[in-house]
């Protein structure tokens, strides 16, 4: 695969909890800020979609009794600290750093604009899209899709706690293998669980790659943004 020009990265909010049961984790927020130093410093062009789950998780804690759409909503403010917390360790580094909000908070983020987030991006700036898609009942992993598409990116990464896609779960199932290339359709068939339905159909549609690796190996992000061989690639058609 070519070295791309711009990317989108998807990171889950357990990335941030590092070796705590819950919130953000200063070390694993300074190794993950490090990291994507490393990868812009090629003058990539990138977007980050961060998740909310270490501080939320709407599908679980939902079971405590509150209203699916309340849950949701909760679900994007986490994602609104994680992305505060993720902008203030970039800059630290000097890397200059907007964040985007789906969720109008003018005194914390930007609102979402598609074109002033291009023209960020043009800059060499990062943009860290939060708030999801500023509606329910879509995951964070549509969000990524979704931004993706909209910015023009050649390809989504898609940074987990594996080293690609597996045929089942590695982590219970020995015999699991994985996959170094498939299409999205075939994930969809396969129903792999790598990223939900609406994720892989708008890639699909919209004929975008996806890389899925491990974002936990050190240099991971500077091999996916330069366009080495590492996970698992999903071909957008």
């Amino acid at each position: 695969m070519r070295k791309p020009k711009r990317v989108l990265l998807k990171i889950s909010g357990e990335a941030f909890r590092g070796k705590e049961r819950y919130g953000i984790d200063g070390n694993a927020l300074h190794h993950l800020a490090k990291e994507i130093a490393q990868a812009v410093s090629d003058h990539v062009q990138m977007a980050i979609v961060v998740g909310g789950g270490n501080i939320w998780r709407g599908t679980s804690d939902r079971a405590r009794g509150i209203d699916r759409v309340t849950a949701d909503y909760m679900g994007m403010l986490a994602t609104v600290i994680n992305a505060l917390a993720l902008q203030d360790a970039l800059e630290k580094m000097g890397i200059p750093t907007r964040v985007q909000s789906a969720i109008e908070i003018a005194k914390l983020a930007e609102a979402y604009i598609r074109r002033r987030a291009i023209r960020h991006l043009e800059k060499g700036r990062i943009v860290i899209f939060a708030g999801g898609t500023g509606n329910p009942y879509f995951s964070t992993d549509t969000t990524a899709a979704l931004r993706a598409v909209e910015i023009s990116a050649d390809v989504l990464l898609k940074g987990t706690q594996v080293d690609g896609v597996y045929s089942a779960d590695p982590r219970t199932n020995p015999n699991a293998k994985r996959m170094t290339e498939l299409t999205a359709m075939q994930a969809i068939q396969k129903r792999l669980r790598v990223m939900d339905t609406t994720a892989f159909s708008l890639c699909m549609e919209n004929h975008l790659p996806i890389r899925v690796f491990n974002l936990y190996k050190d240099g991971n992000i500077h091999r996916a943004v330069s366009g080495d061989t590492v996970g698992t690639l999903i071909k957008g058609s």
